[in-house]
């Protein structure tokens, strides 16, 4: 039932994300159909603009799953060359007030909801701001392009990097409120950034809801009815460090039980493909990546959740697929950077194993321990999906972010 405490006057929110529903597969898309659903089931008038590379025209505006979306004409973003992916989001902005402008000026929004990446919404949040003289809240997933320079995939003050810090800090400064993933996050931002006061803790969240399903599709069309499933779905890219899980699936050879299945795109799809052909890994399967609903449907049949975030990051990443894994009871194992909080999130919770990424020999005896024992599998499992309904339900989101826009 809508709350009626906020005023006489339905509040109206603008939601703002690079990807949504139902044409992305990506877990932000889904985080976002889910945030803007719980503020709408609350009482709020909600919209959500987003852009979209398969637009035939230049504004489309329909109802998706009961939101209320507008989609505007883009260049595509995800899965691309680096350099036409820049080119792209570096006109969201500039697309989004030409195509949208009608809209924008015969609509009054109260509070305007973001989401990074991109950094490239700063110059629309900007004109937003003024329009409407509405709050806003940027939630932040993503510190870029500082982890490409941990990463040693960018020069820092190299001109690209001052092109994008450009952006970035525009982004920042037309936020009245930044939520980051993590306490040790929020800890850099504030000795890094401008403008500490803004930026607080807010985790990733979801609805909790799984899906019944009980059917073994996949594991019967991929031939793994006997097998030990460590599963893998989600981007495939450089910031995940692929190479240690691979090294695992090669260390976990000698067990013809365990099997490593691989779903998504990025740029070390390749790396994959070509360690299974170097050393002839019988125990590796890759798909490419699939809609929300076969990832789920395949995720409820398979038995441990993988990730993995790459050594040199100083910030600290809370990848959002471990919020489907925590959905679906699976145990999680994967490797951090050094500092990342995620690591004893998890393991005090007893929802899996989590190691900084050098600690291969421990990665491998915990992978050894889940394969070796259901009774591990579903223990941890269990702690798995009592650790996400405790943290990052996405009532408790909608809640903490409408107590910063509305007080």
């Amino acid at each position: 039932m809508a709350r009626k405490n906020l005023s006489m006057k339905t509040k109206k929110i603008l939601f703002i994300v690079d990807d949504f529903l139902p044409y992305s597969t990506k877990v932000a898309a889904k985080m976002m159909f889910e945030l803007a659903t719980s503020f709408k089931d609350k009482g709020f008038h909600v919209s959500v603009l987003t852009p979209l590379h398969t637009l035939k025209k230049s504004f489309e505006q329909k109802e998706v799953q009961g939101i209320d979306t507008i989609f505007f004409k883009s260049g595509k973003i995800k899965n691309i060359p680096k350099i036409k992916r820049a080119i792209n989001e570096s006109l969201l902005s500039y697309r989004a007030w030409k195509y949208c402008k009608t809209f924008f000026k015969t609509n009054h929004f109260d509070a305007i909801v973001y989401y990074s990446p991109s950094i490239f919404w700063g110059k629309l949040i900007s004109k937003l701001k003024n329009l409407y003289n509405a709050k806003t809240y940027l939630i932040l997933r993503d510190i870029f392009p500082q982890w490409t320079i941990d990463n040693g995939l960018m020069k820092k003050d190299s001109l690209i990097h001052k092109y994008f810090k450009h952006f970035e800090r525009i982004n920042y400064k037309n936020a009245d409120c930044i939520g980051v993933m993590s306490e040790a996050n929020l800890k850099w931002c504030q000795e890094n950034l401008k403008n500490p006061a803004k930026f607080e803790v807010l985790p990733n969240w979801t609805k909790i809801d799984p899906l019944p399903l009980q059917s073994n599709k996949y594991r019967k069309s991929l031939h793994l009815e006997n097998k030990i499933v460590f599963f893998y779905g989600g981007n495939i890219g450089h910031a995940q460090n692929m190479i240690n899980l691979v090294d695992l699936a090669i260390a976990m050879e000698p067990f013809p039980e365990a099997h490593f299945l691989f779903v998504g795109k990025g740029d070390e799809v390749a790396l994959i493909l070509e360690k299974q052909r170097e050393y002839n890994l019988t125990n590796v399967t890759y798909l490419p990546a699939v809609d929300q609903k076969e990832y789920f449907q395949m995720l409820s049949e398979f038995d441990v959740g993988l990730f993995n975030l790459h050594p040199n990051h100083l910030t600290h990443n809370f990848p959002g697929k471990l919020l489907g894994y925590m959905e679906y009871s699976k145990p999680i194992l994967g490797c951090v950077n050094k500092g990342n909080d995620l690591k004893e999130v998890i393991n005090e919770a007893k929802a899996g194993f989590i190691f900084e990424n050098a600690d291969k020999q421990e990665l491998f005896m915990a992978a050894q321990q889940l394969l070796q024992s259901k009774q591990l599998r579903e223990r941890m499992g269990n702690n798995s999906f009592n650790l996400l309904n405790q943290r990052f339900n996405v009532e408790t989101t909608q809640k903490h972010i409408e107590k910063s826009l509305f007080g």
